[in-house]
């Protein structure tokens, strides 16, 4: 087995103020999507990522925001484990930020020996 990441990119768009109830729909199908991974045995961590953050270039400098201009923002992550990224890339196809026009990125996560 072998861990993936899964990086949620999307758009931002801040005329879109949704209602409380929009917002509930929408958790409650990224709890569906990632329940069902999870009772597959295949979920390891997830969560969401803010819109503050800083960037710690080589020459010392600090910039505000993961971003000089922001065009697309990665809205959250999730860890699975399988046993291919093909497995993993189905486990992708159903996730929400799709619905939007956004898109996962599928990584493997690297393993280093520690001997």
């Amino acid at each position: 087995m072998k861990d993936f990441m899964m990086l949620f990119h999307s758009e931002p768009n801040m005329e879109y103020q949704p209602t409380p109830e929009e917002i509930q729909v929408e958790i409650k199908k990224w709890q569906d999507w990632i329940g069902g991974i999870a009772a597959q045995g295949k979920f390891k961590a997830t969560d969401a990522l803010g819109y503050e953050g800083k960037t710690l270039h080589s020459d010392g400098s600090v910039t505000d925001g993961p971003y000089a201009e922001i065009k697309e923002i990665v809205g959250g992550y999730l860890i699975c484990t399988t046993e291919t990224i093909e497995e993993a890339l189905a486990l992708a196809e159903g996730c929400p930020v799709l619905e939007s026009g956004g898109r996962v990125e599928l990584r493997d996560v690297m393993v280093f020996d520690q001997e």
